[in-house]
């Protein structure tokens, strides 16, 4: 197989891109699968809700997707919290939490896939940006601005959680809330409370990860489902808990999946991807950077 030098480093560079987008999609996954222990498979329909949150500000008031999303980032975190606040009464407290809590997560995905369909059709749907389309050129390298931006945001949105989670009271709250609630109540934080607030986190993270993905390709209503598996398998593959194992995780599945399209055809991206997952998850089951 003959295959250029130029090929493989673009392909490479292409994959670290996507995997700055896998990894903006991981990110509320991250912290509610990874530190409360909610295994929330509804949140590609959260995503997707911000893709169409980002389309309506860029079609209908002629505002960029990205801020779009911002805009709403409040909005988000707030039904985020009133999802967990009604998960937690109806499976949480009553210590009934795992076949039931995930089937009340498929309901979501599956009701905000029906709203979306109903009001949006099955078409697929479009933004404009002025970063959509043109790239940059450095010397053998071309850099789509269309992937270069959802990693820049995705980027921007790991390194500030990430700070928020290690700097502050609340954010080492919300990573220790899920391992033991007895030394949280004793420093007098409500465990029900932080988990409020970090489901809300979660949530809100999707508002931008929308944004993202409505910017590298047009959405669907059902387009969601294609992300359930990959986000998951990032969270795991890069250890549950550890934002920069789930950045690294997602990197390498962003350079795995280019590689592979380059050098075997699309076709065989998604087969290798969780081949390299399973090798990983046998050698090292706890992940990349699990404890």
């Amino acid at each position: 197989m003959d295959v250029s030098f130029d090929l493989l480093m673009n392909a490479v560079i292409s994959g670290l891109l996507l995997g700055g987008f896998y990894a903006a999609v991981s990110i509320g996954v991250a912290i509610s699968f990874g530190m409360l222990d909610i295994v929330n498979i509804a949140h590609p329909a959260f995503i997707l809700l911000g893709s169409y949150v980002a389309y309506i500000g860029n079609t209908v008031f002629g505002i960029d997707p990205i801020l779009a999303a911002v805009i709403a980032l409040p909005a988000f975190y707030a039904l985020g919290m009133v999802v967990y606040q009604v998960y937690y009464v109806a499976f949480e407290r009553r210590d009934n939490q795992s076949l039931r809590g995930l089937s009340f997560f498929f309901g979501l995905l599956f009701i905000t896939e029906v709203t979306l369909v109903l009001i949006f059709g099955v078409d697929y749907r479009s933004v404009e940006a002025r970063y959509i389309g043109p790239s940059l050129h450095l010397g053998l390298f071309d850099l789509p601005l269309r992937l270069l931006v959802p990693f820049l945001v995705s980027m921007a949105m790991a390194i500030g959680l990430q700070m928020f989670l290690s700097r502050s009271f609340l954010g080492r709250a919300i990573q220790a809330v899920a391992q033991d609630q007895l030394a949280l109540r004793l420093m007098a934080a409500d465990p029900v409370r932080i988990k409020r607030i970090a489901f809300g986190l979660s949530i809100a993270t999707a508002a931008l990860a929308g944004a993202t993905l409505i910017i590298i390709q047009p959405v669907e209503p059902s387009i969601g489902r294609e992300y359930i598996g990959r986000v998951f398998a990032i969270c795991v593959l890069g250890g549950l808990g550890s934002f920069a194992g789930m950045v690294i995780a997602a990197m390498t599945l962003g350079i795995v999946e280019t590689l592979t399209s380059t050098l075997f055809g699309p076709s065989w991206a998604p087969a290798v991807s969780f081949g390299v997952l399973l090798v990983t998850l046998a050698v090292r089951p706890s992940g990349i950077l699990g404890r």
